[in-house]
């Protein structure tokens, strides 16, 4: 038994079925939370050395490394039951929603700095990390995992439509949870 049978097993009933039903979203969720600490961690890292005085230049470095982390983990696991494309092609659409989705997450941040220059007298390193946090991670990554989300599973990864199915056919969760 996996280890998410075996969580499964501990969540009641009524959660379970909502789970199992939205269970690529709860999976990109997942892979989002743990792409999310490397984001954070490389970001950290970059703007409070390197690049203090360039916190959107650490945005996007952190970014890019964590969009590839996010490809393998959604390819392998949260999309895994999907198909209908080229593994280049798959790869290509994913790097360039996720760089828009890159420029999503960082608008606020430049918003901020360039807009309103937060930073102009801001001596304490504890309101910069709080002011990024809320605008890197909370606001940016809501709205760009929103518009991940939904382009990914429109254009990248697709349900794959077999000649049996036709077009505009829509599975039964029944035969969803049958795969």
């Amino acid at each position: 038994m996996s280890f998410v049978d075996q969580a499964l097993n501990h969540v009641p009933t009524p959660l379970r079925d909502v789970v199992l039903r939205h269970r690529e979203l709860v999976k990109f969720a997942i892979v989002g939370g743990t792409t999310m600490v490397f984001d954070l961690a490389i970001f950290y890292s970059l703007s409070l050395t390197i690049l203090e005085n360039k916190p959107v230049v650490a945005k996007v470095i952190s970014g890019v490394m964590a969009t590839i982390l996010s490809y393998v983990l959604n390819r392998e696991w949260s999309f895994k039951n999907r198909g209908g494309r080229e593994r280049h092609h798959e790869a290509i659409l994913f790097f360039v929603i996720s760089l828009i989705g890159v420029v999503i997450a960082a608008a606020p941040l430049w918003i901020a700095n360039n807009i309103f220059d937060i930073r102009a007298d801001r001596s304490s390193v504890t309101t910069v990390v709080v002011i990024d946090f809320v605008l890197n991670y909370i606001i940016g990554n809501l709205l760009q995992m929103a518009f991940r989300f939904w382009a990914l599973r429109r254009f990248a990864f697709p349900e794959e439509i077999t000649h049996e199915q036709g077009a505009g056919y829509d599975p039964t969760p029944e035969e969803l949870a049958g795969r």
